[in-house]
Parts: C-alpha cells; structure tokens; sequence
C-alpha cells in the first residue's frame, strides 16, 4: 500500500506495537529516502534496572529499513515483498534516558537494490542503525539485514525494469 510520509508517519505514531513501546516516528524524509524515530522511556517499556527494555529498543529498529524501501520501490512501479531477514544488536549501556536513531538511504542504495531487483529479482542487504540520547551519547549499535524480492521478477523474460519505467 502506499502512503504519503505524513499519513505513515501518523499510521505507524498508534499502530500498537509501536505505541505501547513508546516508539515514536517523528517523521518520514521527503520521498521515504529516511525515518527520524524516538524511543520514550516509560513505565510501559522500563526493565527490572529502570533502563530502556532491550525488546523495545529491538522492536524500535525493526521496520524501518522495510517500510523504506517497499515505499520507495512501490513508486517505482515495482510490486515487491520486503522483510526484515535478519538482525543483530549490542547494547552499549543501559538507556535510561529517552534514544533517537535516524535511517537514510542514499541514491547509491537505493539504485543497488534496483539493479539487483532488476538482473535478479532479489536483494539482501546490511544496514546499520545507532540509537543516541539527545546529548549524543551512543546506547545501541544494530545491523538490519533487509529482503527484497520482485515479485514481478520472471527468469525467463529479458531483464527490464517495470513496465511504468519503460
């Protein structure tokens, strides 16, 4: 489905899991090329030490990379699949004050993706994300593996982008 920045942003602001983790996207860049996010902490996502449950920061950094590139790709013309394959996290020091992370996909990245969207009908690729409170101070370091597949991607055809490019 595509969505403009602000109708997402609004979306993803009550969609529940986000919500009750106190996961706030500020906003979404011009064209989906980024995501500001903020974690809350509150007494909806505080662990036994009173500092940020690493779930919610995991959670916090999930979808994004996906959302991206599916908006970014369904404007394209592309009909796709993305997903969050994989996921690593270290956690630096316990967060016991609010964190922000901001994702931004370059035109370099974002022409990758297509071209292997295009010659192969997939692409898998590792991003990472830092979370920092609002003095600049690093709590978490994540790797995001994303999954792209064309889902109108046919061996058999010539390799061509979609028909709303040609």
């Amino acid at each position: 489905m595509q969505a403009s920045e602000n109708l997402l942003k609004w979306a993803m602001r009550f969609y529940p899991p986000l919500f009750f983790q106190r996961i706030w996207v500020q906003q979404f860049h011009k064209d989906f090329r980024g995501v500001d996010v903020k974690i809350n902490r509150s007494l909806l996502n505080k662990n036994y030490n009173s500092s940020i449950f690493g779930g919610t920061i995991f959670s916090a950094t999930d979808p994004f990379y996906a959302i991206l590139f599916d908006q970014i790709f369904q404007r394209k013309g592309y009909t796709n699949l993305v997903w969050l394959k994989s996921a690593e996290i270290q956690y630096i020091k316990p967060a016991k004050k609010n964190l922000f992370f901001t994702i931004k996909l370059s035109e370099e990245e974002i022409a990758k993706a297509e071209k292997h969207l295009i010659q192969e009908g997939k692409y898998v690729a590792g991003f990472n994300i830092e979370l920092f409170d609002k003095d600049g101070m690093l709590y978490v370091k994540v790797k995001n593996e994303v999954y792209i597949r064309n889902l109108n991607f046919n061996r058999n055809d010539s390799i061509k982008p979609p028909s709303s490019l040609q």
